[in-house]
């Protein structure tokens, strides 16, 4: 299984290698795409036809109007995962674009490269062993820091 990290544009690409490093540490291959659904719409349905016949998670980063993670998640039947970077734009506020959807339209919303990174990395593991190793020895380094965070105060 691999991600295909589709951004609406180039200006998302530190974001989104954030996001394929952090899959790479998981053991899980990630392939960059640039696409808009507001301005190219065809370049979004030709790369999906491209993978249609993988077993791939689609990450969508857009920011703004983020029509590209509802437009991607319904014209595939593969796993969506929005991971729109945060802007101090609007306060914040366009984050509201990619949690309403419509009916029938249901794209993940995961916010953070590293979190995305991890949904990603969880879905994988459903049939990868080394992929869910991989997993849980991260879980388990998280839950480290906090022990030894705890340990520091006293």
């Amino acid at each position: 299984m691999k991600a295909v990290i589709i951004m609406g544009s180039k200006s998302d690409l530190d974001y989104c290698r954030k996001i394929a490093g952090k899959l790479s540490e998981f053991g899980v291959e990630s392939v960059l795409r640039i696409a808009s659904a507001h301005k190219t719409p065809e370049k979004v349905l030709e790369i999906l036809r491209e993978y249609e016949d993988e077993d791939v998670v689609f990450v969508t980063v857009a920011g703004r109007s983020n029509a590209l993670s509802g437009f991607v998640d319904a014209n595939t039947v593969n796993p969506v995962i929005a991971s729109p970077p945060y802007s101090d734009r609007f306060a914040g506020m366009d984050i509201l674009s990619s949690i309403r959807m419509p009916s029938g339209v249901a794209p993940l919303l995961v916010m953070e490269a590293e979190n995305t990174a991890l949904a990603v990395a969880k879905i994988a593991a459903l049939t990868d062993e080394r992929v869910r190793e991989k997993v849980k020895d991260y879980q388990n380094r998280k839950k480290g820091e906090i022990y030894k965070a705890d340990e520091e105060l006293r």
